[in-house]
């Protein structure tokens, strides 16, 4: 349920309002726009009068929600959510680039393609650490000492981490990294994502394989409810009946999850093409959509990367592709 309050409500109603509402045992959550106060009430608003609360004199309109997902909507929060990142904002019209290797296999490797990157515009580093794969056989990444590589590449540079968390019982070791992911595989780990909930720090959270746009949508808001309103969404491509490409980017989600949702949307175009040379013309494509920003890989020697090489763009590409998604931006704007 949402309660719009007048404009010229005093502070002091729209408080005991708020006490009042709370006493039925329901969340309240303010918003706060130019013209508008926007309550959204959380919970069992079944037995709600809402003529009743309508007939308050600081109250403009009472209207029932049917979407399932209720703090991520945004009838519940009509102003974009902006997620802070140290220095760097992503959302609200502020656009993230992100970049950096699929794994992390040196801390020369790292802290060479960190520089590389941000010397072409990236303001946050991506680099797997922990790392999903669909053999048992294949590179699963340093783990513990990949972080730190990590770590030691920010100290270098600057640059914010990326990076995903798998299970969590490592989440520990995660205390002093910036932003966690959440991959497509983890998108229904419904234990981690409400455990995420109880942090204090920013949260992407990728598109699963084969999950609905509202299923995104409701895997946000177990994070959410549970107290971490700092997330990211990401479209990373859906599995459908593309047989030349690796999965098949869906960019009319990233203006559907704007209209549905007020959090901020990015795209990532590697896992979506797993071509190199695809990841250009689908990054332009997510920037003239609307995308909050791009996280892409990165790898100074993609023929001998431990992971995902074929996927992987070199700097001087990135560098050039840096260059045009600037410059689409600006026309689409």
């Amino acid at each position: 349920m949402i309660v719009v309050i007048k404009s010229d409500a005093s502070p002091e109603k729209r408080e005991q309002l708020i006490k009042w509402l709370k006493t039925l045992g329901l969340g309240v959550h303010e918003s706060d726009g130019e013209f508008q106060t926007v309550l959204g009430l959380i919970g069992d608003t079944s037995k709600v009068d809402m003529d009743l609360i309508e007939s308050l004199d600081i109250v403009d309109s009472v209207k029932r929600v049917s979407e399932t997902f209720k703090c991520v909507n945004r009838k519940f929060h009509p102003k974009d959510t902006v997620v802070s990142v140290g220095d760097v904002k992503i959302g609200g019209g502020n656009f993230a680039l992100i970049a950096g290797p699929c794994s992390v296999e040196s801390e020369r490797q790292i802290i060479e393609i960190a520089k590389a990157v941000k010397a072409s515009g990236a303001n946050l580093l991506r680099g797997g650490a922990f790392k999903p794969r669909t053999s048992p056989y294949d590179f699963q990444g340093l783990k513990g000492e990949g972080l730190e590589l990590l770590k030691a590449a920010r100290q270098e540079t600057g640059l914010p981490i990326v990076t995903e968390i798998m299970n969590l019982k490592d989440l520990p070791l995660f205390e002093d990294i910036d932003v966690l992911q959440v991959g497509a595989r983890n998108m229904q780990n419904f234990d981690l994502l409400k455990e995420l909930g109880t942090l204090k720090k920013p949260i992407l959270l990728k598109r699963g394989l084969a999950n609905t746009l509202k299923e995104l949508l409701m895997s946000a808001e177990y994070i959410m409810a549970s107290g971490n309103e700092q997330v990211i969404l990401c479209e990373r491509g859906i599995r459908t009946y593309s047989d030349y490409l690796r999965n098949t980017l869906d960019l009319a989600a990233v203006p559907m999850l704007h209209e549905l949702s007020h959090l901020p949307v990015i795209v990532d175009p590697s896992h979506a093409t797993g071509i190199a040379r695809m990841v250009p013309p689908m990054a332009l494509a997510a920037a003239a959509c609307g995308a909050d920003g791009l996280i892409i890989e990165v790898h100074n020697d993609p023929s001998h990367a431990l992971c995902d090489g074929a996927q992987s763009l070199t700097p001087a590409v990135f560098d050039g592709l840096a260059k045009k998604v600037e410059s689409v931006r600006r026309v689409a704007a």
